[in-house]
């Protein structure tokens, strides 16, 4: 694992910071859902940098958020998001044991991506799972998407979604 990759709770100067990796480093829909431009353009519109922070204001930085989201750096620079967010509705068989099942996500900017970032990343989110008390840990990811698809492997997870015992 990294020494120098960590997870930092996300605020507003770190939102800021993520902004700007995700339209220098990554495409608008490797790091958000998708938004019509009105406009009709491409790429990190103004209307897309927009809904990228709405997104991330509305579900992390509330006082009772949707998820927990963490700015990802390596050697102490901003380089991507991470994200635990719970799945109740993964856990109807099994009431009644604590927290559950969490979600993990994540996205690195280009710069930082094949040099074992995502894995040390994926590691600590682990991490953090457990240490809130969840017992099952979910991934998903898009066919296309072989560096997610190559860390869920080396979980026992094949193909492009599963979950596994924390």
């Amino acid at each position: 694992m990294r020494s120098d990759v960590a997870l930092l709770p996300l605020d507003r100067p770190l939102l800021t910071a993520l902004l700007a990796v995700a339209v220098a480093d990554a495409d608008p829909p490797e790091v958000m859902p998708p938004v019509a431009d009105p406009t009709g353009g491409d790429g990190w519109t103004a209307e897309r940098r927009a809904a990228f922070v709405r997104f991330h204001t509305w579900r992390s930085l509330p006082p009772d958020p949707v998820e927990s989201t963490y700015a990802i750096t390596v050697a102490g620079r901003v380089a991507g998001a991470a994200r635990l967010c719970p799945r109740p509705d993964r856990n109807r068989d099994r009431e009644g044991e604590g927290p559950g099942t969490v979600e993990a996500g994540l996205w690195i900017g280009r710069p930082y991506r094949g040099a074992g970032v995502g894995g040390s990343v994926l590691r600590l989110l682990i991490d953090r799972a457990r240490a809130a008390g969840h017992d099952r840990l979910y991934l998903s990811t898009t066919p296309e998407n072989t560096a997610m698809r190559r860390l869920m492997a080396g979980l026992g997870l094949i193909g492009t979604q599963g979950e596994f015992a924390l």
